[in-house]
């Protein structure tokens, strides 16, 4: 037989399996445990194992079974696998691991192997399929592209050759084009490039511009991840057509076949060219056929010029590919094979099965997957040589049991299944129980030899002797029984032994289920005897194994010969002293002949007996076919059969499918041409010729057989032909269609379309109708499935058959209306109907009830029945319905098939009443809901009810309907309009009228929100950043109610963010248009404002957008690149670019050119301007030789824009001018002096001056004589006496020589008059700098030189002082040396004089700087210079800073009469000074101007807006709230239920925008809420009642106070209560003793307290800037840990306890403070003096003590101590801050002082009384001084500068409810706060939360608060440039326990301090900054300073103040004012 390869390399891992597999037989046949069972793989190595040798691979198998399985590793040659050291090992766990490794250690029998896991244990073995194991050694590789050669035109495909050696593990990633062009696999395949599935790079219409490109491939290994390009590029050289060119096709052996796998992507090439283009087309084969059809092109397959592309390709994409190219020239066509692989896999139908014995078992394996060359079958890892996929075994054996495994395989890979076959029932298999024993004998007695053998099914014993089966005979006597238990006995009896008996005897027990058997010698004294040995015959290539039966005892040896030569004469024999012979691998040449067994004893006696051995020889057979295609019908085919081996005679004979073929039978011809051939041939072959052909050749040695397949292409034939069927209706229906040929037909079903046959469609998929194997089934067959059905049967050959069959269902009768009502009105005559369907004759019965209906007996009865084509119609007809006839009419159907019955019911209907109870549930604005009572339906239905309403002024003609399903009692009338009254009234109908109308109800609709947009929308712009908007009401059928008001919202157009909304409130007056004037928007920027009106209910729709630009502004940018070109000396270029479109802000008009000399650029009246529309220009008649400086600004209608940075040039040199003036001076009889001043315009640098010289009147030449630039006189000598010379100069620059001056005479004379040579002159000079100014004089005798300054003769001093050569010099000039100085020289002839001008250039002096207005952001200031200025003004420079804040600059031009100072905070004090500066420098300061910029803290608003109650919340209306004129920042929200002491914080950053609701409260409870508003300006507290409705909506009645007792009441209660008030009375007179007692020690003691005087500064980073929304998030929350919540922003948790609630009650309906109602508010301060001792203040005065305190103000105020006023605020200049001095006590007492008014202790009160009015202001050196409290030493903190006081506060803070004295161990004028609450963080109203840390960790909520107390900051209190934001605090210290934390949470009073101007920054809680003082005495337990606190009886409750890690109070500096 022909075996495949892949399984021949198993064969020998077959052999060792069997090995194994031995050791099962002799196991058990019990059946195994439930849970016992053979292997399964549960994990199984792939086919494939690549790896790279720098990675390594472990290959896992895991299986499953029990007892648990062995793996072991195999190769393909059946060898186990052991470890080879670092390159391969077997881990504990079972894998196979390939550790990396080096090149060089590459070995091939380990890394290129087909490996196997094999997993066995008792019940069998499996083996996985093959494992290819390929490790990939890194090896150096190079990709290439070669050029392609195209026609124009033609497509394109450049391959990438990848080197074979790593084909397989590379794929192309992309293209790289020349130009950097990436071209990537894409799923579009439209584009010119494509990168193939397969790799290539296709490129379509091929251009000459194609030709310029090169192009590499990029590759990645899979294994490695590696990328790389090729190492060559290829390109396309483009040839162009000569001609017309046939398409010619290029392919290799590559593109005839091709594969790929399911699920890939692939691509079949056709690369043909041709001119002109070709066209391309794709044919595919049909499947064994020479058909062909088109390829059709879908979504998955494409074609992209010549090439087909397969997405997502499938097996049934297999199949041979035809591609036709054809031009207008010729055509050409190639074939591609394509084979899809699909992975294999197998499954074994049944994966475990038991068989009794004798049972057949069946395996069927089910694979998939494409190609599958082989199937193949193993049995516990051995070869069964079965190749079908159906594997059956007739009766199953006990060797059957174990493991079968079915292989497919294909040339790339391989899948295996396994299963187990278990044997059934119980067997056992037989068992020698007890034997015979090897015995030796003397001849003559009898011998008895005995086996017992048990098993199940009972075994059967024979009997052997040497091999030979004894049968009984006169001495052999064999016998056997079975015993009780189911033993058998078998006996063997020997009479009278003889030496001949002798030999081996066995006993072998056998049944089906096994073999059992033993063996023992019997001996018997005796001569030697060989008993005769039968011929042997043996297959030629098998083993011969033969024993010598010898008899007689002993015997000495035995030996076998041949041909007298003793054996063994060759390898292959062997001979063993036993007397076996062996022959291996038998040959008939060789080993055929006679052997002859010699056995002999000692005594030399010997017996021989002979073995004839025959060696046949089996037959073998040569291959033979039938050829490769399948043949026709009608054509010849044969075959040779021939047997070149084997003995002869042989038998050949054929079969086809398994049965014999006879000569002459069914065509077939058979000869035997020689012994050893046999010819088959068929003359005309038909479909049974088809089959498989078998050739069997056998001899007496065997036999051999081969087989070859004879494919006969056959049409399809009738197999089984359908018929027409008829089927019951409801059965299961089956039609047959069965056909025969080949290839196999595909039988398909059709029905006819319509009634007759002739038009077919498929068959549609149903879930009753589908086709199996060509078999139609339908189940559950209905009448509709009745008509003409074609089988179709198409194989490819000839035209097919097709039969039409008609299937017809013969059905009962049916009523296709089971049950239905039937109405009539009362007294009408009526018709019932029913409609038998079915087959005829049907016969109809009528029943009433369930009781036949007899006509006879009602003439008001009759019934017809009309014959129909499918079926019986049967009519009742009544001539007058009456009551009785509402009942159930039934008619019966009954045919030979069935019956079927229908039923009526009869309903007699009348009209209905009238609907009643109609009720009004609820109500909107446009619907209400109504419901009603369902009234008597008439026995019909109700259809419907008519809901009818009408406005209740219009008439009921008028009337509006809505129609209601009838089975509805509640319905909802909608389309009302709101705020309207209607009636409304309903009917009833049914099907026989209409009720009547039921009573009307009225109603009122609900408001709702406006659905009216308002009109007339106008938006105009105004300015630059505002704009008007106009418009009306809505139409005043669309409000819906009355409108409140409008909001308008505006945007930026073209921007998705949301629209900001104002809200307008209603004008009521009618017609009146609405504006709105939108403020603050850009510049020339588009906005879309829409409008909505509201009303109570809601806002109505918004307007439709309208849009509009605001008015043009002016450029916010600059030009850019400004640029300068000088061109002449009086001409400049000027270049600029256009600023930037978005900062245009309009249209740009014009650019204006700013242009003046740059000395005189600072005055604005000397720059010139010259405006232009272009981008550049050029500047004409400037000034020569001149630095210009330039600026450009660009225009548009909204102004001028910014400036652009100055830029300069300078004009070109150019001749100079004349010299301004000449002089000529006579020195002497040949001596004259010319002196010269400079050309005004030198237009360049004076490089010479000329003079010219000429005698007057005579020819003579002109001399010239140079002078240097620097020299302004020139002698000119050697002239003669009394003539009169002419003189004139020039002026030399490097361009050329100027215009020469004036010409002046003068003649040498004896007589020198005192002359000057010098001229008048105006000299500038610098602040601080020396002066000099020249009198050159001439004369004889020498003149004397005289000055005089302003008129006065000069005197020589310290500064000034006259110089030898006349001038004079002043050093460091100043301010007052301005002005006129005269030389005068004088000699006895004449006189002379000249007079300087000195300008003094100094910085200006401090200008004046008014106020002139003020706004909310803004502030205006006027400016003028000082009078006193001389030097011109430049420009000033304003300086400001906000209260606490850092100072900030502005530049101001010299010529601005105002200024604004813009983007402040509203509501905030500024300070604003101005300093002027000019070419000298900056100038003085101005004097400080104090104000403020508008703006309030919030204001109230009404309870009603602002509060909605419900029953378990409360909404917030925030909009209520008034801002106070500034932007509200946010609010924070707190309640409490009213009997409740804490207020919960419910959010502390709610947005002012919004509404907030306050949820989970209790219905009908009472509420406290306290609302804090915060704006820039400060914040605002309010507190409400309010009680929230009951869960109905109801309210609840006010609380009410308990009712007065009377006084016998009183004392009745007190008596029945004496237990509980006796021990309370006592315990309170125990606690007041004890605390007078504690107070009386206390004030004895406190005599040496450290003062501390109430002034502090801050540490630099300690003012926070409030405005600044981010810090709160920069700088966190600290909660202390027993805190719910954080402290908020501005909320009122400050910890001074808020001003008790005295007699008066501060608090109105919303419990708001105002210091303005109540200016008596301080007199709840009183108190009883307390007598206090020597608490020394360390002032100079002499009264050295305080004598009087109130409690808890040990560091009372002393006389003529100096302190600053705290609490209240000047309303004056804030720099004047009250600095007051104490009056003396008279006799060390405070009496009232006289005219004080406003004081805050009544007149008499012997305490001390400070009034505000009265008091005394003293000047103080220091008023920064603060006293340390520790130990009295002082700290001196050195004020800032005057301008800076940070006194000033505001006017809204003159009011203060109460301060505090709290020094160190004492105790607080205060009222309760919470436990943790810091006692000394009193902060101004608007500043709570100004300090919560304090000290050098800054002021965390210091944006919360407002402007900071006195002395808050040190010199130098440096803020973050920039922005301005302070430094978030740094952490406390480690020590600092936050239990003691300063959060404020104030318990008991909502009333907030607005707290003192000065407030204590130094170390706040328990940071330890101040420290307990030393001494011992003042040292005071927890207790003690409990009692004190308690002994304060001026406050309700006493502050409760937690210790300092039990260190006593800490100190604040904080007095009570």
């Amino acid at each position: 037989m022909n075996m495949p390869n892949e399984r021949l390399k198993w064969l020998t891992l077959y052999a060792a399996v069997a090995l194994i597999v031995c050791g099962s037989q002799s196991l058990a046949a019990n059946p195994p445990d439930a849970d016992q069972k053979g292997p399964v793989f549960l994990k199984e190595p792939t086919n494939r194992i690549d790896f790279s040798n720098s990675t390594g691979a472990e290959i896992e198998c895991k299986s499953s079974g029990n007892p648990m399985p062995e793996i072991i590793w195999i190769r393909s040659d059946g060898t186990a696998v052991g470890d080879v050291p670092g390159l391969r090992q077997i881990s504990s766990d079972g894998k196979l691991v390939f550790p990396p490794f080096r090149a060089e250690d590459y070995r091939q029998e380990v890394h290129a192997q087909v490996y196997a896991c094999l997993a066995r244990n008792q019940f069998g073995s499996i083996i996985s399929r093959d494992v290819h194991v390929r490790a990939v050694v890194n090896q150096y590789y190079e990709a290439e592209v070669v050029s392609e050669y195209v026609i124009r035109g033609n497509t394109a495909v450049l391959k990438c050759t990848i080197p074979s050696f790593v084909a397989d593990f590379l794929r192309v990633e992309a293209w790289v084009a020349s130009d950097g062009t990436e071209y990537v696999p894409e799923e579009d395949f439209d584009g010119k490039y494509l990168v193939l599935p397969s790799g290539e790079l296709h490129i379509r219409e091929v251009g000459p511009e194609d030709g310029y490109k090169s192009y590499q491939c990029r590759t990645k290994h899979r294994l490695t991840g590696e990328t790389r390009l090729s190492a060559t590029k290829g390109r396309l050289v483009i040839t162009e057509p000569v001609g017309s060119v046939s398409p010619k096709i290029n392919t290799g052996e590559d593109f005839k076949n091709l594969k790929g796998k399911s699920g890939q992507d692939l691509s079949i090439l056709c690369p043909a060219q041709g001119y002109p283009q070709p066209f391309f087309r794709w044919y595919k084969f049909i499947e064994g056929t020479t058909r062909k059809q088109a390829v059709v092109l879908n979504d998955r397959v494409k074609q992209v010029s010549g090439t087909l592309i397969i997405k997502d390709a499938v097996v049934e994409d297999s199949g041979k590919y035809l591609c036709v190219v054809n031009n207008s020239v010729g055509g050409e066509s190639v074939e591609t094979v394509l084979t899809v692989t699909a992975p294999l896999s197998a499954k074994i139908d049944p994966p475990t099965q038991t068989v009794d014995f004798g049972r057949p078992a069946v395996f069927t394996c089910q694979y998939t997957g494409n190609p599958i060359k082989t199937v193949s079958w193993m049995k516990d890892g051995k070869a069964i040589g079965h190749s079908e996929p159906v594997l059956r075994i007739e009766s199953v054996k006990k060797e059957d049991k174990g493991m079968y495994q079915c292989f497919v395989r294909n040339d790339q890979e391989s899948a295996e299944a396994s299963a187990e076959l278990k044997l059934g029932g119980r067997f056992d298999p037989p068992v020698i129980r007890q034997a015979f024993q090897e015995e030796t004998m003397e001849p003559g007695p009898s011998v008895f030899l005995k086996c017992v053998a048990g098993g199940n099914p009972t075994p059967e014993i024979s009997w052997e002797l040497d091999g030979k089966k004894i049968a009984n005979n006169d001495r052999y006597q064999v016998g056997q029984y079975v015993t009780v238990n189911g033993d058998v006995v078998s006996y063997l009896n020997i009479t009278s032994v003889h030496a001949n008996d002798g030999g081996l005897y066995k006993c072998i027990a056998k049944s089906k289920v096994g073999v059992a058997e033993h063996s023992a010698k019997l001996n018997v004294y005796g001569l030697p005897y060989i008993r005769q040995m039968e011929k042997k015959a043996i297959v030629a290539g098998e083993t011969l194994i033969v024993t010598c039966p010898v008899a007689g005892y002993p015997i000495d040896s035995i030996v076998w010969e041949r041909d007298n030569r003793a054996l063994p004469i060759n390898r292959k024999q062997k001979v063993f002293p036993n007397g076996t012979l062996i022959i291996e691998n038998v040959e008939r040449n060789s080993d055929q002949a006679t052997y002859t067994c010699v056995a002999k004893n000692q005594e030399g006696y010997s017996a021989r007996g002979s073995l004839e051995v025959q060696v046949m020889v089996s037959p073998q057979i040569q291959p033979f076919d039938f050829g490769v295609e399948p043949a026709n019908t009608g054509e010849m085919a044969g075959g040779f059969c021939m047997v070149p081996k084997g003995d002869l005679p042989m038998e050949i004979r054929w079969t086809l499918n398994s049965a014999p073929i006879i000569t002459g039978e069914h065509g077939f011809s058979l000869s035997r041409l020689n012994p050893r051939t046999s010819s088959l041939s068929i003359d005309s072959l038909e479909a049974r010729h088809r089959g498989l052909y078998k050739c069997i050749a056998s001899n007496k040695a065997g036999s051999a057989e081969y087989s070859a397949e004879l494919h006969v292409n056959v049409p399809p034939r009738w197999i089984l032909e359908p018929t027409d069927k008829a089927f019951a209706q409801g059965s299961d229906a089956k039609v047959e269609c069965k056909a025969d040929g080949f290839p196999k037909p595909q039988v398909t079903w059709k029905k006819a379309v319509g009634d007759t046959p002739g038009e077919y469609k498929d068959l549609k998929k149903s879930d009753n109708i589908r086709v199996e194997e060509g078999t139609l089934h339908v189940d559950n067959i209905q009448k509709t499935n009745e008509g003409y059905y074609l089988c179709e049967a198409i194989n490819g050959i000839g035209s097919g058959l097709s039969a039409v069959i008609m299937i017809s269902v013969q059905a009962p009768p049916e009523f296709t209306e089971k049950l239905r009502n039937q109405t009539a009105r009362r007294g009408e005559p009526a018709v019932l109907q029913c409609e038998a369907k079915g087959e005829k004759p049907i016969g109809i019965l009528w029943n009433m009830n369930n009781m036949r209906l007899d006509p006879k007996n009602d003439n008001r009865y009759t019934i017809r029945e009309e014959i129909l084509s499918t079926g019986v119609m049967s009519s009742l007809s009544i001539k007058r319905t009456e009551r009785s006839d509402s009942a159930l009419f039934t008619c019966v159907a009954t045919n030979a098939f069935g019956s079927d019955d229908a039923s009526i019911n009869m309903i007699v209907q009348e009209v209905p009443e009238m609907p009643y109870a109609l009720k009004v549930l609820d109500k909107s604005g446009r619907s209400v809901q109504l419901s009603w009572a369902q009234p008597y339906d008439g026995n019909s239905p109700l259809d419907r009810y008519i809901i009818e309403f009408k406005r209740s002024r219009a008439s009921w003609t008028e009337i509006d309907r809505v129609i209601v399903p009838g089975h509805t009692t509640e319905a909802q009338v909608q389309k009302l309009s709101p705020a309207t009254t209607y009636n409304i009234r309903i009917v009833a109908e049914n099907a026989i009228g209409t009720s009547q109308s039921s009573e009307a109800v009225t109603i009122i609709t609900a408001e709702e929100a406006p659905s009216g947009k308002p009109q007339n929308i106008k938006v105009e712009p105004v300015n630059q950043t505002t704009m008007r908007v106009t418009w009306k009401p809505p139409p005043r059928t669309e409000w819906n109610g009355e409108i409140l008001g409008y909001y308008v919202g505006y945007k930026l157009s073209n921007t998705n963010s949301s629209y900001v909304f104002e809200t307008i409130n209603f004008i009521t007056e009618e017609g009146k248009e609405h504006n709105l004037e939108l403020q603050n928007l850009r510049v020339y920027t588009q906005y879309s404002v829409v409008i909505q009106a509201f009303n109570k209910i809601g806002a109505g729709p918004l307007s439709e957008e309208e849009k509009q630009f605001t008015a043009e502004g002016t450029p916010s940018q600059p030009p850019s690149d400004t640029a300068c070109t000088t061109l002449t000396s009086q001409t400049i270029r000027v270049g600029w670019v256009s600023p930037p479109l978005e900062s245009a802000n309009g249209v740009i008009k014009t650019y204006k050119v700013v242009y003046a000399p740059s000395d005189e650029w600072y005055d604005e009246t000397k720059r010139h301007y010259k405006k232009t529309a272009s981008s550049d220009t050029v500047l004409h008649g400037l000034k020569k030789y001149t630095n210009y400086t330039m600026q450009v600004l660009a225009t548009t209608a909204g102004g001028d824009g910014v400036r652009s940075v100055p830029i300069h040039c300078q004009t070109e040199p150019d001749v100079p001018e004349a010299p301004t003036d000449v002089k000529a001076l006579v020195m002497g009889n040949a001596a004259i002096l010319v002196s010269w001043r400079p050309p005004a315009q030198p237009n360049g640098i004076i490089t010479q001056y000329t003079v010219y010289s000429k005698a007057e009147g005579a020819e003579t030449e002109t001399k010239t004589q140079k002078v240097p630039h620097y020299q302004m006189s020139f002698e000119a000598t050697e002239l003669e006496k009394n003539k009169p010379y002419e003189f004139w100069v020039t002026a030399s620059t490097t361009i050329g020589e100027g215009q020469q001056s004036k010409s002046i005479v003068a003649m040498p004379s004896d007589q020198v008059p005192a002359k000057i040579a010098s001229f008048d002159d105006t000299f500038t000079a610098t602040f601080k700098e020396d002066a000099k100014m020249p009198c050159l004089a001439v004369g004889a005798p020498q003149p004397e030189i005289t000055w005089k300054i302003k008129g006065v003769e000069f005197s020589a001093n310290d500064r000034m002082r006259l110089l030898p050569d006349g001038s004079l010099l002043i050093k460091s000039v100043n301010r007052q040396d301005a002005g006129d100085y005269s030389c005068h020289a004088e000699n006895s002839i004449a006189k002379d004089s000249i007079t300087h001008k000195l300008i003094v250039l100094a910085p200006p002096q401090s200008p004046h700087v008014t106020l002139s207005a003020t706004t909310t952001d803004a502030l205006t200031v006027k400016l003028k210079p000082h009078e006193g200025d001389t030097a011109p003004l430049h420009g000033y420079t304003l300086h400001y800073k906000p209260e606490f804040g850092e100072w900030e600059t502005s530049e101001v031009s010299v010529d601005s009469q105002k200024h604004n100072i813009e983007g402040l905070f509203c509501g905030s004090r500024y300070q604003v000074y101005a300093t002027g500066f000019n070419n000298i420098g900056a100038g003085e300061a101005s004097d400080i101007l104090n104000t403020r910029t508008k703006g309030q803290k919030p204001k109230l608003p009404e309870k009603p807006r602002f509060i909605e109650v419900s029953s378990n919340s409360v909404s917030l209306h925030f909009k209520a709230w008034k801002d106070g004129g500034c932007p509200m920042s946010h609010f924070v929200v707190e309640s409490k239920k009213r009997d409740q002491i804490e207020w919960n914080q419910i959010s502390n950053n709610v947005k002012p925008d919004n509404n907030y609701v306050v949820l989970d409260l209790e219905p009908a409870t009472w509420y406290n809420l306290r609302i804090t508003a915060h704006n820039s300006a400060g914040f605002t507290v309010a507190e409400y009642d309010f009680a929230t409705l009951t869960v109905t909506g109801g309210t609840i009645a006010p609380s009410r106070d308990l009712p007065e007792l009377s006084a016998e009441d009183t004392i009745r209660i007190i008596l029945s209560n004496l237990n509980l008030v006796v021990p309370v009375v006592a315990a309170l007179l125990v606690i007041i003793i004890a605390i007078i007692v504690i107070c009386i020690l206390r004030s004895k003691g406190n005599h040496h307290k450290d003062d501390v005087v109430y002034n502090q500064t801050m540490g630099p980073g300690a003012t926070l800037d409030k405005r600044r929304p981010d810090l709160r998030d920069e700088l966190g929350y600290i909660a202390p840990p027993n805190r719910k919540l954080p402290p908020v922003p501005g909320s009122n948790y400050n910890t001074c306890d808020r001003i008790k609630r005295g007699r008066g009650g501060l608090r109105s309906n919303h419990s708001t403070w105002d210091p303005r109602r109540n200016p008596n508010l301080y007199e709840e301060l009183k108190a009883p003096p307390v007598p206090m001792h020597g608490n020394h203040y360390g002032h100079a005065h002499g009264n050295a003590e305080c004598h009087y305190r109130h409690p808890g103000m040990e560091d009372e105020i002393c006389p003529y101590a100096t302190f600053h006023l705290l609490g209240f605020r000047e309303e004056m200049d804030p720099t004047k801050a009250m600095n007051f001095q104490t009056f003396p006590h008279q006799n060390g007492h405070a009496g009232p002082v006289p005219g004080h008014a406003g004081t805050m202790l009544p007149p008499g009160h012997p305490g001390h009384v400070h009034s505000r009015s009265g008091s005394q202001s003293m000047p103080r050196a220091n008023r920064y001084q603060r006293k340390n409290s520790q130990g009295g030493q002082s700290s001196i903190y050195t004020p800032a500068p005057e301008y800076d006081d940070p006194a000033n506060c505001a006017e809204e803070d003159q009011y203060r409810r109460y301060t505090r004295v709290n020094s160190q161990g004492g105790s607080l004028y205060s009222g309760p706060g919470p436990e943790y609450d810091d006692p000394a963080n009193c902060a101004p109203e608007e500043d709570q939360y100004g300090s919560q840390y304090g000290g050098p960790y800054g002021q965390p909520y210091d944006h919360y608060g407002s402007r900071g107390s006195m002395g808050r900051r040190s010199i130098g209190s440096a803020r973050n440039p920039g922005n301005g934001s302070p430094e978030p605090p740094p952490p406390p210290p480690r020590n600092h326990d936050m239990s003691n934390s300063s959060f404020n949470d104030s318990k008991e009073s909502n009333e907030i301090s607005e707290a003192e101007c000065d407030r204590d920054h130094g170390p706040r809680g328990n940071y330890g900054a101040v420290k307990r003082s030393p001494q011992p005495k003042d040292q005071r337990t927890t207790e003690e300073m409990r009692k004190l606190i308690e002994r304060n009886e001026t406050g309700p409750k006493q502050l409760q103040l937690q210790q300092t890690n039990g260190a006593g109070f800490t100190a604040y500096d904080t007095m009570a004012v």
